[in-house]
């Protein structure tokens, strides 16, 4: 599908939320996208070619919603698919990566073995926002012994500028985004 009909395809299929989850924030609701096989096989489909250019062998969806375009990814692009969870989330031996956000702090971890020398991984979310999620997954990829491949996102949230702080993680890698709000 061309680039400018992918992205006028997936931009109708998400639904603005006002007010949700607090008054002034409009919430990117990609459920109706979800519910739409189209949509969601084009945007399944895009994201697996993606991982076929960069050379991904492995994917890594950050949770949760992360989880819901990576797997599919994973499965069309034949890749294996690694969760990345929420501290305390995952049982048996994990790395753990802590990072700061707006207000207070995270941490995400990943099982130690999903992931070893010479994986080259593509991340993929749904929203880059602030950056640091995904920027910290990147240094657990990197910590297991794997190499980033890229990340790729449904959208980006320019306003919050999470690219300027994602951008120095990626040294080098790419950062795919299919539509900027």
């Amino acid at each position: 599908m061309a680039p400018a009909a992918l992205r006028s395809l997936l931009a109708a299929r998400i639904r603005d939320v006002p007010d949700h989850p607090r008054k002034g924030v409009t919430f990117k609701d990609i459920t109706p996208l979800l519910a739409d096989p189209a949509a969601f096989g084009a945007l399944t489909e895009t994201l697996a070619e993606l991982c076929h250019r960069h050379g991904a062998t492995k994917v890594v969806g950050l949770e949760a919603r992360g989880f819901i375009l990576a797997a599919p990814v994973a499965v069309r692009a034949g890749l294996g698919f690694v969760p990345v969870r929420k501290a305390g989330k995952l049982p048996g031996a994990t790395l753990g990566q802590a990072y700061d956000l707006e207000y207070g702090s995270a941490e995400i971890e990943i099982h130690a073995e999903d992931l070893e020398s010479g994986d080259r991984v593509m991340v993929i979310d749904d929203v880059l926002a602030t950056g640091g999620t995904a920027e910290a997954s990147l240094s657990l990829i990197r910590r297991a012994g794997a190499e980033v491949a890229g990340v790729a996102v449904l959208m980006e949230l320019s306003f919050l500028d999470g690219r300027r702080r994602l951008e120095p993680g990626l040294s080098g890698a790419p950062l795919e985004v299919l539509l900027t709000v």
